[in-house]
């Protein structure tokens, strides 16, 4: 019976050591809708991101809390919760995908897959940038969306201040699971 206990606690010892998973709690999105020249900025953080990279398969899975971006104005994050975002209905953002030929080496990569805002999932294609600190990878890039493609309107009173676009910016400190 001791030899089986041994064992089990070998297996998942090493099952562990050779995890090819890392994760992150602590990723950072931002959401920049800010039209070019205009006295505001629209601009969220979202420091609490949830992340599981598989270093063997390359896929990647990204998750947000939609309430957790912060403004530099309490009314501008009111505005994107509940007119533009629905944060109540809507809560998560995320991403499901695959960094593309993943060798293992810092570099620029391809990554694609589905990233699904206000509960629209639409293919994405962009680079990323592959980066080790030690036993830690980043993962950091950035894309442009269009807002209609995820069923976000910008109302003609909000023109002024909320571009059409929005640059997404992403980092994810990843670590062994």
């Amino acid at each position: 019976m001791k030899k089986i206990a041994i064992i089990v606690v070998a297996l998942l010892i090493g099952g562990a050591a050779f995890s090819q998973k890392m994760m992150t709690r602590v990723g950072e999105i931002k959401f920049d809708a800010t039209v070019p020249g205009a006295m505001d900025e629209v601009i969220g953080t979202n420091k609490t991101v949830s992340s599981i990279f598989d270093k063997s398969t390359g896929e990647v899975v990204v998750q947000a809390m939609v309430k957790s971006f912060k403004f530099k104005s309490p009314l501008m994050e009111e505005h994107f919760n509940e007119n533009y975002m629905e944060s109540d209905k809507l809560p998560k953002a995320s991403f499901k995908g695959k960094v593309l030929n993943y060798d293992g080496k810092t570099g620029s990569y391809d990554v694609e897959g589905d990233l699904t805002i206000h509960g629209v999932t639409n293919k994405v294609k962009t680079k990323m940038t592959v980066t080790s600190e030690g036993a830690k990878l980043n993962i950091a890039g950035s894309f442009t969306i269009k807002l209609a493609d995820y069923k976000l309107e910008v109302p003609a009173l909000a023109k002024k201040t909320l571009a059409e676009t929005a640059k997404i910016t992403i980092k994810l400190p990843l670590e062994n699971k």
